[in-house]
């Protein structure tokens, strides 16, 4: 798996994470507040698409992940 793939698979984990904790009529519900992490990742996809900067895609081409489409 490249980087832009690993970055992605994290990405969508999150928010999909975060819905399940911050929904309320979810079974796994903790607060709301969970709702600002969702946020959080979508600023960061929106801020990397424009400037194509990631940390986390730095992260893991120091661990030696690959990277490129």
């Amino acid at each position: 798996m490249s980087s832009w793939q690993i970055v992605r698979l994290f990405a969508g984990s999150f928010i999909l994470l975060s819905l399940l904790l911050g929904v309320p009529g979810s079974p796994v519900f903790v607060s709301t507040w969970w709702l600002a992490f969702t946020a959080f990742v979508g600023a960061n996809l929106f801020q990397s698409a424009l400037t194509r900067w990631c940390p986390l895609e730095i992260i893991l081409r120091k661990l030696g992940v690959k990277g490129g489409c």
